[in-house]
């Protein structure tokens, strides 16, 4: 079945993580009613977006995978027959964490997990204080609902990482994300950023011939520590066809369901006129592997 229809949860978070959830899952049962077979939540759904100041006391925020929160998706993915990305804090071990992105089959077992590559630290996103970097690799993860290229958030910037899921197979690319404005920013800053944002992603639909699925959250945040203004999340979340075209966008201010449908055979008719995969110079490409042509 080459039609897909997807759903994508954009939502503000709290520090009540249960009342987080249930809006979630909210959402997760009116997008099946609404003939979803996939649902693709936003990074770190559970909570707040805790790593805009740095606090041992965060940690306490992760948990093991499988475990409780796994538990209770996969049970919602069951109930709902719904192929589910989600995002969580993975707790490894003492002092090994990861972001870590967990996907479910539509009869609640886990399909795969993929652990957050390209690890920030900004101003306000002080993710190497919390986060290992994955050590999965780029590997689609195979369900019901296709090959799915899960990536997280700044990952989405890395031409790399997308090339190498669509090199491995994968039928469309998927980026729950985290990422807003500094409120201090003026408004001519604001658009050049969420529009590079739009493009770069729009761009690896083009360059890899697959849709892209990139949830956002939305609202404003408090930083924590009261030394920043916070984040105002710009939500905007949206889907991409093979060809960049912009298939469904949701509001940059909004809590939003937004549902889109994919015809996933479209990929192979965009790479059969626009056929980069087979014009790659393979053969001339060994320099990328370096960090800088000195």
């Amino acid at each position: 079945m080459s039609k897909l229809s997807v759903a994508l949860v954009q939502q503000s978070c709290t520090a009540d993580k249960d009342l987080n959830l249930a809006k979630s899952i909210e959402n997760i049962r009116k997008a099946s009613v609404l003939g979803a077979r996939l649902v693709v939540l936003q990074e770190l759904h559970a909570g707040p977006y805790f790593c805009q100041n740095e606090d041992t006391a965060h940690f306490d925020l992760a948990e093991p995978i499988p475990g409780p929160t796994t538990e209770l998706l996969g049970g919602v993915a069951k109930e709902f027959g719904v192929v589910l990305v989600s995002s969580l804090f993975e707790r490894r071990a003492a002092g090994l964490y990861h972001n870590t992105a967990v996907v479910f089959e539509k009869d609640g077992s886990m399909a795969g997990t993929y652990r957050k590559m390209h690890i920030p630290d900004d101003p306000g996103y002080y993710e190497k204080f919390y986060f290992t970097p994955g050590d999965l690799g780029f590997e689609p993860i195979r369900t019901s609902a296709g090959n799915l290229g899960v990536l997280v958030c700044w990952d989405q910037w890395y031409p790399e990482a997308a090339r190498l899921m669509a090199l491995a197979g994968a039928d469309l690319l998927i980026y729950p994300t985290a990422i807003g404005w500094d409120p201090r920013d003026e408004d001519g800053e604001k658009i050049r950023q969420k529009d590079a944002w739009v493009t770069i992603q729009r761009s690896h639909a083009v360059a890899n011939g697959i849709p892209v699925v990139s949830v956002n959250r939305v609202g404003h945040e408090a930083d924590p520590s009261g030394v920043l203004p916070g984040s105002q999340f710009w939500g905007s979340s949206f889907v991409a066809g093979p060809q960049g075209e912009i298939i469904a966008q949701a509001s940059n201010d909004g809590e939003e369901l937004l549902i889109a449908e994919l015809d996933l055979a479209r990929s192979e008719a965009v790479r059969r006129i626009w056929p980069f995969l087979r014009d790659r110079r393979i053969d001339a490409y060994g320099d990328l592997l370096r960090r800088y042509r000195d």
